[in-house]
């Protein structure tokens, strides 16, 4: 792989967060994101308000990464940018932006899968931060996808199990809903199950085959305990937070890392990377670190990197840059277009 001087210039924008970043070669040199209060009150995002906040957010996200990084615009080798899956208006945002920018410079864009980007991000160079050999498991998990992928190259992927339902991010929330947490809520889970007993409550796991993930049974299950309990007092939550907290985190990790173990049994393959939003939970990072007690590799990334950035648009961006996969001139084509679903 080349090793030229390559400065990438990154934007995300495929939900509620306006990022971008910088990268020389593989090295981040910037990594800028701007949230969305706004959602909170609502409980969950409100994709008109997400893509309004975005064409408010974009233009000092951008100016703030090239500053962090010390470098001008004119220095940029590339535009990458997240073209789905996602919220289209989000999406559109970042997707217009980029087109704009790399027409002015007459610089190439990159148009980048957001799933891959959660993947890739292994391969950014940090210090101390070993990057996984071909082939490896990824385990993709976020508010909106649960995957496990076979990756045999840098795009090279097949998704060999993914919910059938609902994300493992969103089981985190809507329990959290239904415990009365405010928006997000899946942290708080993870903050409270810290510490409580994780074997006080007991929830059914649902019964899917192969490699395969379900959480709306879970979901519905979590209700159902929760109205039952209430009824018979209405301060259950409160005096057994920490346990309820650290039962469900307990069960949804032992249905992720069943498929994940049955996963390394099919395959042979004993490397595993996790990645996505829901890879900053602590109780996932530790059940995979104790995987290594069973002979497996892991990989986990810096929390930064876990939840949506620019940063892992722009390490894909570097890599399909140097491979020369881009169309000079390609934000004048119209298969460079944002869209709200895309598979790997």
């Amino acid at each position: 792989m080349s090793k030229n001087s390559t400065y990438i210039l990154a934007i995300e924008s495929s939900c509620d967060d306006t990022a971008a970043a910088v990268l020389h070669n593989d090295i981040v040199m910037s990594n800028v994101v701007a949230g969305q209060e706004v959602h909170k009150k609502y409980g969950g995002v409100v994709p008109e308000l997400a893509s309004r906040a975005h064409q408010q957010n974009i233009v000092p996200v951008v100016h703030e990464a090239l500053r962090e990084a010390k470098i001008s615009k004119y220095q940029l080798s590339a535009i990458a940018f997240t073209s789905g899956p996602g919220l289209m208006g989000s999406l559109l945002v970042g997707t217009s932006f980029a087109k704009s920018l790399a027409m002015g410079l007459d610089i190439p864009l990159i148009d980048v899968n957001h799933m891959q980007a959660h993947i890739l991000a292994h391969f950014i160079t940090e210090e101390k931060h070993h990057k996984p050999t071909f082939p490896f498991l990824a385990l993709t998990i976020s508010g909106g996808h649960t995957q496990i992928v076979k990756v045999t190259g840098y795009f090279t992927m097949e998704i060999l199990g993914q919910t059938l339902d609902d994300a493992v991010g969103e089981a985190f929330d809507k329990s959290a809903k239904i415990l009365g947490f405010p928006y997000p809520g899946g942290p708080l889970i993870d903050k409270y199950a810290r510490e409580g007993n994780p074997k006080a409550f007991k929830f059914t796991k649902p019964k899917v085959g192969g490699l395969d993930f379900s959480f709306s049974g879970l979901k519905t299950a979590i209700l159902y305990f929760y109205q039952a309990e209430v009824k018979k007092d209405p301060d259950f939550v409160e005096k057994n937070r920490n346990d309820i907290c650290a039962s469900i985190q307990y069960t949804i990790i032992q249905i992720l890392m069943d498929k994940l173990k049955l996963a390394v049994k099919q395959t042979g393959i004993k490397q595993v990377a996790i990645g996505g939003g829901v890879s900053a939970n602590s109780g996932i990072r530790k059940a995979l670190k104790d995987a290594e007690q069973k002979g497996w590799q892991t990989f986990v990334p810096k929390l930064e990197y876990t939840t949506d950035n620019a940063a892992m648009v722009g390490i894909v961006g570097y890599l399909k840059y140097s491979e020369h996969d881009f169309d000079q001139n390609g934000y004048t084509e119209n298969n460079i277009v944002a869209k709200a679903r895309l598979s790997l």
